[in-house]
């Protein structure tokens, strides 16, 4: 069937429907709520197919790509825009808009139906009508909570209730006791109070660390006061400063995005009783230039599709968009009661948008000056990939003849690694090939929950390199691969201090480089990292696996039936999942049981 009698035999139904260019790469993922209306609006059909003269430079440059398209019909409209919305982070269209922000913030709870309440974090609603919640708090939440436990003689662990003692922590003043001595509700709710003014006003929870601070660096405990400086900073960071005050307790969340040539950011920050009290930001590719309808879209789904947030604020936009009434509809929904959306025009509401946008524009340009992209811009020119890669991941593997095998991903985003995105990998498959295999099949079966990055780098020549086009291809995921391999010489590779000539190679060609060329360069130290996490990665798992093959040589299991059996399963960790009779098909059954009960 040719593109145009696709497009016209669309059925008026809500759905998704997907835009491919003549080499089968996803262009584009979109939604309807009507199917056929809305992929005929991208269309004119006379004198022949074609764009739509309404349409932006950037969809119609789409539009001039496409030769083919899939849909799908569901539902309703908010069915297609959750389905969209996880297409688009699995599979990372060229022409969407993509927010990598998998987080979920944290809260501090109070549970008020306790005799003696406590606080602590959580991510979601808890079952019950007597909690209070706190935050978010994009960062430094365990850092408060931490902050009011060493201010307040408050109940400081969930077991201490049932001990009927008195612990360490009423010994070092801590706690009043309420265990063991009568401590009357009135006297435990003063601290109560107390801890709930530090949680609401950092201003004066600083205050308090500062006065320890400056106590510790007096007695010369100069680490100690190390770290209360440090969990400071940690505190202060998530909070733009204000002068912005609302007489009354008012909850908002806000929400600003503001872009440049090649990046836009979205700044994040959640007012609470009239006060700001956190906020974040996260920068987002625009490989095909700004949309800021699907931008807007991206960001409010983004944060709150995943759980119901406990708290449930009036939101402000630093724009209305196209879908804002489809995203109302949803939210209401979502949120169980009629979801507030504004975007504010005048009084204190709009300067909180442009305390929003003046933060935006300042991290764009802190960005520009920070990240080197005239070099990310070359390696992008010279490797012909699709996007400029600003998010990357790497990946190696390691093993020591066969055994303690291991992959490694890292992950290096604007400019640096991002070490908490970094992964390791217990693999079961002992040659170089199978454990790349499954290596990169396990980070793509978690497309869905963690977006696709801009490129892939892979240690290893053509023949990896192959394997994880291969891999990608068949998971619909759209971005570029390249891999790095050392020179071989005699069939080996050379790796002589000073002399390794490392090969570039892309779906296109290989690159060989002079060793001071820094695109060369960018590329080795990525590869180098990875190296580096994948070794550190073994060598923690072969010392675990030899405190362990000591203690089963103990019980009567040789080194040998010890290498079989790891042979076989791969890890000790497999080996405790295993019955008796699996291990038997390995060892003799005397040796299973004696592993069974070693581990039972």
């Amino acid at each position: 069937m040719t593109l145009e009698a696709s497009i016209k035999q669309l059925p008026s139904s809500a759905g998704i429907y997907q835009y491919f260019d003549k080499n089968g790469h996803l262009l584009y993922i979109g939604k309807a709520k009507n199917l056929s209306n809305r992929v005929k609006s991208y269309w004119q059909f006379t004198p022949r197919l074609g764009p739509s003269a309404q349409l932006s430079l950037r969809i119609k440059s789409m539009i001039e790509q496409t030769v083919s398209m899939q849909y799908l019909v569901v539902k309703s409209e908010h069915d297609a825009l959750i389905l969209e919305n996880s297409l688009i982070k699995q599979l990372n269209p060229k022409y969407n808009i993509l927010l990598r922000d998998d987080k979920t913030y944290p809260y501090i709870y109070m549970d008020k139906s306790q005799k003696y309440p406590r606080f602590d974090i959580t991510r979601k609603i808890l079952k019950s009508k007597d909690i209070v919640y706190y935050g978010p708090f994009s960062v430094g939440a365990r850092d408060i909570l931490n902050s009011v436990y060493d201010i307040c003689k408050l109940v400081q662990k969930k077991a201490c209730l049932g001990s009927k003692k008195l612990c360490l922590y009423y010994q070092i003043e801590k706690c009043l006791g309420p265990c063991a001595l009568p401590i009357s509700q009135e006297h435990y709710k003063k601290e109560v109070d107390l801890a709930v003014t530090l949680i609401k006003n950092k201003k004066i929870l600083l205050q308090k660390l500062e006065k320890t601070m400056e106590f510790y660096a007096e007695e010369l405990r100069f680490e100690e006061a190390g770290e209360i400086r440090d969990r400071m900073e940690r505190i202060s960071r998530s909070e733009i400063k204000s002068d912005i005050d609302f007489a009354t307790d008012e909850n908002y969340d806000i929400f600003v995005i503001h872009a440049a040539a090649t990046r836009a950011v979205v700044v994040r920050i959640f007012m609470r009783y009239g006060k700001i009290i956190s906020s974040s930001h996260d920068f987002i590719p625009l490989h095909e230039g700004f949309d800021k309808d699907e931008s807007y879209t991206r960001v409010l789904l983004d944060f709150y599709s995943r759980e119901k947030p406990p708290i449930i604020a009036p939101i402000l936009l630093g724009e209305v968009f196209e879908g804002l009434e489809s995203m109302k509809a949803y939210l209401s929904q979502f949120f169980g009661k009629k979801a507030q959306i504004d975007a504010p025009k005048r009084g204190k509401k709009k300067q909180l948008i442009e305390l929003a946008r003046l933060n935006a524009m300042e991290l764009l340009k802190r960005d520009k000056k920070e990240l080197d992209t005239k070099l990310l811009e070359d390696v992008k020119a010279l490797l012909h990939l699709e996007n400029i890669p600003y998010r990357v991941e790497v990946f190696d593997n390691s093993h020591m003849a066969g055994m303690a095998t291991v992959g490694a991903m890292i992950v290096y985003e604007n400019g640096k690694f991002d070490k908490k995105s970094y992964r390791t990998y217990h693999l079961q498959v002992k040659d170089e090939y199978a454990q790349m295999r499954e290596t990169l099949s396990r980070r793509v079966e978690s497309f869905a929950k963690n977006s696709p990055p801009d490129l892939w780098v892979i240690d290893g020549g053509a023949t990896l390199l192959k394997l994880a086009q291969d891999i990608l291809s068949s998971s619909g995921a759209n971005f570029d691969v390249i891999a790095i391999s050392k020179e071989k010489i005699d069939a080996k590779s050379h790796r002589a201090k000073g002399k390794a000539k490392d090969i570039l190679h892309t779906k296109a060609e290989e690159l060989r480089l002079k060793e001071s060329d820094k695109r060369l360069q960018w590329v080795q130290n990525l590869r180098d990292e990875a190296h580096r996490s994948a070794i550190t990665f073994h060598k923690k798992t072969k010392l675990k696996m030899d405190q362990e093959s000591k203690l089963l040589a103990l019980k009567g299991i040789s080194q040998a039936k010890i290498v079989k059996l790891l042979k076989h399963f791969g890890t000790f960790e497999t080996v405790k999942t295993r019955s008796v009779a699996e291990i038997s098909a390995v060892l003799s059954i005397k040796d299973a049981n004696i592993i069974k009960n070693f581990y039972e």
